[in-house]
């Protein structure tokens, strides 16, 4: 008989999918465990295998086209003959038979937990780009010794003589003409020149859209959210790097090699163990303060389909050496998409660091249900005063981006005065 395949929830927060290439093709057999399609969801491209044994009939969701989660995806069955005619994949009954045990379970909590304040539903701005200008006139002529070029034969004759391109020349006559006062007045002394220029293709305000990205798509609502509904504070705070260099310096010169990143980790990890305020969450479901017990920081990690956080577990617990492999592998993971879900989902803080781009510094977005994102950007030298003197040093400047409904101010600041000490004296962070 046949049966239907459909879209499988691969992670929490995955509401649809990509297919981004299909292992089986029409009529073949395909055995329990076989790789059936390759599906890009929010987090990170993933294989999926079939359940049942059976033919892969009708692909009903194409590749490069995306699907809803229980969508129906494909149409298998048990004999290769069968016939399916008349068969109607049951992608919507499935969803429609979730619907009645998920409405119990809710009226089920509904009694155990108080229901939130009720919100008032806000219709977001609509933004769409402008229209390419029509019958644009591009305000030079259009490239040396072209035909398009507008000039009076005197001013060709002048521009000829002192060797000036026309086309870098801007015309005061009708209808943009060159005229030969143009050839004096647009190049002092008449001898020089500011090079050709290309000519544009497309008219002012031509654009192109790309479609997002399971992962884009995630980032855009989830950061939009975050941006809206939690009502951000930021602390920032430079702080003196050239510890932090020697250290690391000293490391290096005894065979083991660590980033800045690694030693700010270790650092934030002992700041939140003394300040557990801020390695906190909001639930906006129950509207309760989330106290995590562990100190499990989430490292952001650019990949090409968009951002993804994979987690240090137990960063507190951890040296400097253990953080610096552990990431070093998480990253790699995810950029070639091999993460698996416990390596990225939950967290209780975030770092992002962009100093490697040489940005001196930036404020984050929070990213829920956590609390606190720190923000770390790149060493600079500049002069700073010690014991009353100018003198050169090396500083990074950090700004933490808090909730406010979790973290007050004082405590943002004693948190980022006690990873101050962690960062300035650097030895602390070995021991």
């Amino acid at each position: 008989m046949p049966f239907t395949l459909t879209m499988p929830k691969l992670s929490p927060t995955m509401e649809e999918g990509t297919i981004v290439k299909w292992k089986k093709n029409i009529g073949e057999f395909i055995k329990a465990d076989d790789v059936i399609f390759e599906v890009a969801t929010d987090k990170a491209t993933v294989e999926h295998t079939a359940l049942d044994d059976g033919f892969l009939r009708v692909i009903l969701v194409g590749e490069g086209k995306e699907a809803k989660v229980n969508q129906a995806i494909a149409v298998l069955s048990a004999t290769k003959e069968e016939d399916i005619s008349s068969y109607k994949p049951e992608g919507l009954m499935i969803v429609e038979k979730e619907a009645a045990p998920v409405a119990k379970q809710a009226a089920s909590e509904e009694k155990k937990v108080a229901a939130p304040a009720p919100t008032v539903a806000v219709a977001g701005p609509n933004f769409v780009p402008e229209a390419p200008l029509k019958d644009f006139e591009y305000p030079f002529p259009m490239g040396p010794g072209s035909s398009h070029i507008k000039a009076s034969p005197y001013a060709k004759k002048l521009a000829e003589e002192k060797g000036i391109d026309l086309s870098t020349v801007k015309g005061s006559g009708p209808h943009q003409r060159i005229l030969a006062r143009d050839i004096s007045l647009g190049q002092p002394g008449g001898s020089i020149t500011f090079g050709s220029r290309e000519v544009p293709t497309f008219p002012p305000g031509s654009y192109e859209e790309e479609a997002l990205s399971p992962m884009r798509k995630v980032i855009a609502s989830r950061l939009q959210q975050s941006k809206t509904w939690i009502p951000h504070f930021y602390v920032t705070q430079e702080m003196d790097a050239t510890g932090m260099i020697a250290v690391r310096e000293q490391l290096k010169a005894g065979g083991v090699k660590v980033t800045f990143n690694d030693l700010v980790i270790r650092a934030a990890a002992l700041a939140l163990k003394e300040h557990p305020e801020v390695n906190s969450g909001f639930n906006s479901v129950t509207n309760s303060i989330i106290r995590f017990k562990t100190v499990d920081i989430s490292i952001a990690v650019s990949v090409e389909a968009g951002l993804i956080t994979p987690i240090v577990r137990h960063a507190d617990y951890k040296n400097v050496g253990q953080i610096s492999v552990e990431v070093r592998s998480l990253a790699e993971k995810a950029k070639l998409n091999k993460l698996q879900r416990e390596e990225y989902v939950g967290g209780s803080f975030t770092i992002s660091n962009l100093g490697m781009f040489g940005i001196s510094e930036f404020k984050g977005i929070i990213n829920p249900p956590q609390a606190a994102i720190l923000c770390v950007g790149g060493i600079e030298e500049k002069a700073v005063v010690k014991q009353g003197k100018v003198v050169p040093g090396k500083t990074m400047t950090f700004t933490l981006s808090a909730d406010h409904r979790v973290i007050d101010g004082a405590d943002g600041a004693k948190f980022m005065k006690s990873l101050q000490n962690f960062i300035e004296n650097p030895s602390l962070l070995l021991i």
